[in-house]
This record gives structure tokens, sequence and C-alpha cells, in this order.
């Protein structure tokens, strides 16, 4: 035996299993015990770990995707005016909105959540928000559009403005001091959650995703159009991350379950479709090849339907069809070979490519 060996069979780690099952347990959404260290494992919530290493593998930047034909189409004659005008009004409106999504996971989410998994994988959702804010700024900066002309669709177009004071003044009612031992409080952030989730990620962001990936499926803005379909993969994992975090919460929290709050939850989500059936007037003022508003309002109640079902609450309309089918296919990015070139292939893992499937849209 070296000496070294020796000296170490002196020494121990002592370990406490009693301690360590007392400090899983004490593990929960909001209220739990803080750990010294940072206090990963053991998991408690093994899908926050499972989101986050798909958030991961995911990975992808901006400017690894061409914009070339993007560019040469933007200044030919093959667009049609209304066609620029949907991606202008995509452009201006999630210019600001990822940001909203971001200072909200920061300021109201992550600052109430307590599990580390939990602080881990919204981190990680706020910075795929900046990763979304990036690509905008390349989209701009290849069209040379003017950026006040976005900024002024964001401040000026009423839909759009109506579209974020629905969001806004709740996340603002929560930047205070909250006790969350308090019911009301606990339902507060629950009903952030769910805007957060499945009625702004999760609906309202559907519209616009659609216009720009029908345009693409007409190749149309071939780079506009595979930015959108990353971020609408990263969304997916968004929007499951907070159904799930809002079912956690509900599950350890049953008190705040309540049948009247689960109706102010339908009517939240039926305030959502009033606001983004009349953005989608906005950025749809005429029908053009393959694009009409009854289609798009139709998608809207499908997907807010499959929102609601996902989180135990009954659908508003029910027995929806999905309008188009073809979406499905177009978000499978599995399906697709080669589409960057470069170093981007580097990081991208073909295992977790492709995590969207029907359930999804």
């Amino acid at each position: 035996m070296s000496l070294i060996t020796a000296q170490l069979d002196d020494y121990t780690i002592p370990l406490d299993e009693e301690k360590a099952k007392q400090l899983l347990d004490s593990k929960r959404v909001i209220g739990g015990e803080k750990v010294s260290g940072f206090g990963l494992l053991p998991l408690k919530y093994p899908w926050a770990w499972d989101i986050y290493t798909d958030m991961r593998s995911n990975h992808w930047e901006p400017e690894d995707i061409p914009m070339q034909k993007d560019v040469e189409q933007w200044r030919s004659d093959e667009i049609s005016d209304v066609e620029r005008w949907i991606i202008k009004m995509g452009i201006g409106y999630f210019s600001a909105a990822e940001g909203i999504v971001g200072d909200n996971i920061i300021h109201v989410i992550r600052d109430q959540v307590s599990a580390p998994e939990l602080e881990l994988v919204f981190r990680r959702h706020a910075h795929e928000e900046n990763i979304h804010a990036d690509s905008l700024v390349y989209m701009v900066s290849s069209l040379g559009l003017n950026p006040h002309e976005c900024e002024a669709i964001f401040e000026g177009v009423q839909t759009v403005q109506e579209k974020t004071d629905f969001v806004v003044s709740n996340s603002r009612s929560l930047r205070r001091d909250m006790d969350m031992s308090l019911t009301e409080n606990k339902q507060e952030l629950a009903r952030n959650v769910f805007i957060f989730g499945q009625c702004m990620e999760g609906t309202q962001f559907y519209g616009l995703f659609g216009m720009v990936l029908s345009l693409y499926r007409q190749n149309k803005f071939p780079g506009i159009g595979q930015m959108f379909r990353y971020t609408l993969r990263d969304e997916s994992n968004h929007i499951e991350l907070l159904r799930n975090l809002l079912m956690d919460l509900a599950n350890e929290n049953p008190e705040i379950w309540t049948d009247d709050f689960k109706e102010e939850l339908r009517q939240t989500m039926a305030e959502a479709i009033k606001l983004e059936k009349n953005f989608i007037r906005d950025c749809l003022p005429v029908s053009t090849v393959g694009l009409n508003i009854e289609d798009f309002h139709q998608y809207i109640d499908y997907i807010a339907d499959r929102r609601l079902e996902t989180c135990g609450l009954d659908p508003l309309k029910g027995d929806v069809q999905n309008p188009f089918p073809w979406l499905a296919e177009m978000i499978d990015i599995k399906k697709e070979q080669n589409f960057f070139e470069g170093r981007v292939t580097e990081y991208q893992k073909s295992t977790a490519l492709g995590n969207i499937d029907d359930d999804e849209l």
C-alpha cells in the first residue's frame, strides 16, 4: 500500500442518507429549501433537465443561416407588397415580444422558482430569447430595413399594443415582494406562467409563425423562414417547460386549482384569442396567394384548444380542425439535410433535431 493510499484510508466523506432524503423532499417549485452550493442533484424535476438538454442540443446561431436569396427576393418584383408587410410585421412584433418574454422569465418566474434545476432551465430559456432577438437584428440588417420602422410597428399599431398590454400588465403586477404562502399570490404566479407559456408563446405567436412559414413553403424568404423554424422549435420547448411548471405548481399547491380559477384561465385564453385575431387582420389586411384571414383565425382556435387541453382545461371551441396540416411536416427539421454550411454543423446534434411532433401544431 502506498503512503498516499494509507493516508487516504484515514479520511472519509460523511454521508447522512436521511438528510439527503430530506433535502430532496424539500425541493419545491416555489418555497423550497435553499441548499448550499448549486444543489442540482438529485433531480426532483427530471422533466426540467430533459428540456434543458434539448435546448442545449438545439443551439443555433442566426449568422450561420444565409440571407442572400432573401435579399435578392426583397429587392425584386417577385415579392408582393402584402408579403413584404407580413415580414415587416413579424420583425416589428417579435423584436420586442422576445425581449418581453425574456424579461418576465428572469424577473418574475426565475425569481420565484426555488429548485436548482428549474433555475437552470429558465436561465437557458432567457438565453434563447436573446438568440431570437439576435436573429431579428440579423434580418433587419440583411434586408436593409429601417429599424425605426420596426419600432414604429410595435409602438404605433394598436393591435400590437393591445397584445403587449395583455402580457406586460400581468408581469408588472408581480414585480414586488410576494408572500408565496398566500393562495392569491400563488394563483397570480400560476396565471403569469399560463399567460406567457400557453397564451403568448403558445398561441399569440402562432399567427405570424404560420404566415412566415406559409411564404417559406412557397420558396419565399428561405433564410427568414429557416430562422422562424428554429425559433418555433425553441418555442415548443418553452411552451412545454411552462406547462410542466404550471402543472407541478398546481400539484404541490392544490388549493389554487379551483374550478373558479380554471375557468378564469379559460377566459384569459379567450381574451388572448380575441387579441390575436385582431392582430392577424392587421398582419394580413388582404388575402394573398395561399393566405387568408379565415384560415388563420381557425388555426388560432385550434392551437388555443390544444393548449387548454394539455393543461387539463376544457377547450373553448372543441372539434376545431387544423387548417394547416402541412405545418407539422414543415417543422419536422430532422427530415431536412445540410441546412447550414460551416461551423454550425459542429454543434448540431442529430439526435436532438426535430423534437416537434404533430401534437405541438
